[in-house]
């Protein structure tokens, strides 16, 4: 089970990444559950585009391109897609 994450804007070029893929381990998990996995995988993206669990102001979390999202406990089900995307993304 897992989750896709696709970065964007200042994202994308902190984890040098366009995507990755984060192990679900429980049949669900929260969006501070994948920024965890996330920050141990790209430090230089924790550094700069979190805030510990969550993501720093004038950053946004986006599932399935439906809906953007802002608390840490948020679930994200097996096989969602998880966009992070600076506010500047897209002009």
């Amino acid at each position: 089970m897992s989750i896709r994450v696709e970065f964007y804007g200042i994202p994308r070029h902190r984890a040098g990444v366009a995507e990755t893929t984060v192990e679900v381990t429980t049949a669900t998990m929260a969006l501070q559950d994948v920024v965890r996995q996330l920050s141990a995988r790209f430090p230089v993206l924790a550094r700069d585009c979190f805030d510990h669990d969550a993501l720093r102001d004038g950053y946004a979390a986006n599932v399935n391109g439906e809906r953007f999202v802002s608390d840490a406990t948020t679930p994200l089900p097996d096989g969602s897609c998880l966009l992070i995307l600076s506010a500047d993304a897209g002009g």
